[in-house]
């Protein structure tokens, strides 16, 4: 089941299972969850680790009341120990300004 977003685009039908259209995108993990300044830094060696960008699988568009957009966002997260599968997260509501089509610059290095 996917979150059927206001802007999810369908292909298919009743008869040929109907699939949300989906774009990949570039999730900027690093913009998900900013760290608060002065905080002290305690590393987790088996935590996941939330630095640089992940492949995403954006198959739809919330608006928020303030007109900003929020990407729905099937990606993994991988953890700190790289002997570990990544975490698989579903329907995420990611930011606009956290995503990028794939097409655009080499990984890690948004254009300028």
């Amino acid at each position: 089941m996917v979150l059927d977003s206001p802007f999810t685009r369908w292909t298919g039908d009743g008869l040929h299972n109907r699939h949300p259209v989906v774009t990949p995108v570039w999730v900027r993990l690093d913009s998900l969850y900013i760290r608060v300044r002065g905080v002290p830094v305690h590393t987790i060696v088996t935590g996941l680790d939330f630095t640089g960008e992940v492949p995403g699988r954006l198959h739809g568009w919330f608006p928020t009341v303030k007109g900003e957009w929020l990407g729905v966002v099937d990606f993994e997260v991988p953890y700190a120990d790289p002997r570990r599968e990544p975490l698989r997260v579903r329907d995420q509501l990611v930011p606009a300004y956290a995503l990028r089509p794939q097409g655009e610059g080499e990984r890690g290095e948004p254009d300028d």
